[in-house]
């Protein structure tokens, strides 16, 4: 079936996109960004507690910004070249400082729920329900120097609910846990509780971090700056000229040719397979430096992005949506949120004096987002292999 729309990745299938389409993009996201300003000042940035205050606007302007960025770096050959040489660290700056406590409460969420899932419990006790037994009967001596109880169940039950059974003249029993689901039991709570603590501290920092940079002169300049952008697009003198138009697919196709060629370089062969667990001995290990497999798929996940702020500015509201390509986003969006979690995940469990339950739990928690992260490269490999072969 012929194609619709235009393609960066074939540009012979339409005329060529003038620079008044990135200078309407542009225009369209500076206003779309003095909206979000305009309706987090109305909101007022100090009436809720973090995280609740005009995360609506906040996440706006982050878009914004983060268009306006990608254009500039895609397309900065037609552009001034000192006004964008100004302007891409600051719209940098700002959408990175908006990004981080959005990140860190996302993070929390994440590594809570996956404690939960691994033991069994909820990981934090203010998060339990206390299930009061009808017929109460004293627990053994040695069952009561075992793990203790976590939530509504014993350390290692069976999270599945058990049919009743019939009385009888003495307590009812269950095999004993085993012992590695019993420490992952005794540790989940604490660990969920230590991780609260520093990730809603790091939250804490990063709003009170976002409300001094939106209050600073740096931020005001660049509203300013992003004001004019919103009537005046500083193109250069070979791009505005209406005698010899200068078209824009040319530099779309050499953003789509950089993702391709980061593609390549990533070991998509052993990504292929489910499980790779060569990946995971780095992550293991006690080396607090980041895990050297990740940067390669952060980098193509940011050249993925840029390829699509290049296809909205070729094709405007009308711009192509390519499921294959969403789904590869989103297996690398899941990549980074696991490679952090497991980061965090680390970061803690090197927390000094804590009880070794709580470096258990940490440990497998680790252990369990490495693996999130291999499954996300896998789902990102099927994506990306999907559409190789759309397009031969």
């Amino acid at each position: 079936m012929a194609q619709q729309h235009l393609d960066p990745t074939d540009p012979t299938t339409a005329g060529p996109v003038t620079a008044d389409a990135l200078a309407d993009y542009l225009r369209a996201q500076a206003t779309e960004f003095l909206r979000a300003l305009r309706l987090h000042r109305e909101t007022g940035p100090g009436s809720a507690a973090p995280g609740e205050e005009p995360v609506d606007a906040a996440r706006a302007l982050r878009h914004a910004a983060r268009r306006i960025t990608g254009t500039l770096h895609t397309f900065r050959p037609l552009l001034d070249p000192t006004w964008a040489e100004a302007m891409h660290p600051e719209l940098a700056w700002l959408s990175g400082t908006l990004a981080r406590e959005h990140a860190y409460a996302a993070r929390l969420n994440r590594l809570l729920q996956a404690l939960q899932r691994l033991s069994g419990t909820p990981a934090l006790p203010t998060q339990q329900t206390t299930t009061v037994p009808s017929r109460p009967a004293p627990a053994p001596a040695a069952a009561s120097r075992t793990a203790p109880a976590v939530g509504s169940r014993s350390a290692g039950a069976d999270p599945v609910p058990r049919k009743a059974e019939p009385a009888t003249g003495g307590p009812r029993t269950h095999p004993a846990a085993p012992p590695d689901r019993a420490n992952l039991t005794l540790g989940a709570a604490k660990a969920g509780a230590l991780l609260e603590r520093q990730l809603t501290l790091a939250r804490t920092r990063a709003h009170s971090a976002a409300l001094q940079a939106l209050g600073s002169s740096r931020f005001h300049a660049v509203a300013d700056n992003v004001a004019v952008l919103a009537s005046e697009v500083p193109l250069t003198p070979a791009a505005a000229s209406p005698t010899t138009p200068t078209d824009l697919r040319p530099l779309a196709l050499a953003a789509h040719d950089r993702l391709c060629d980061a593609v390549t370089a990533l070991p998509l062969l052993t990504a292929g397979h489910p499980y790779n667990a060569e990946a995971l001995i780095h992550g293991l290990s006690a080396d607090p430096a980041p895990h050297p497999q990740d940067a390669p798929w952060h980098h193509v996940r940011l050249l993925l992005r840029l390829r699509r702020y290049a296809l909205e500015v070729i094709e405007g509201d009308e711009a192509w949506v390519d499921v294959r390509m969403l789904a590869a986003g989103a297996a690398l969006n899941r990549h980074r949120d696991a490679s952090e979690a497991a980061a965090a995940a680390a970061a803690a469990a090197r927390t000094p004096r804590i009880a070794p339950a709580t470096a258990y739990a940490l440990g497998v928690l680790h252990a369990d987002q490495r693996h999130e992260v291999e499954a996300a490269r896998f789902a990102f490999q099927q994506s990306w292999e999907k559409k190789a072969m759309s397009t031969r």
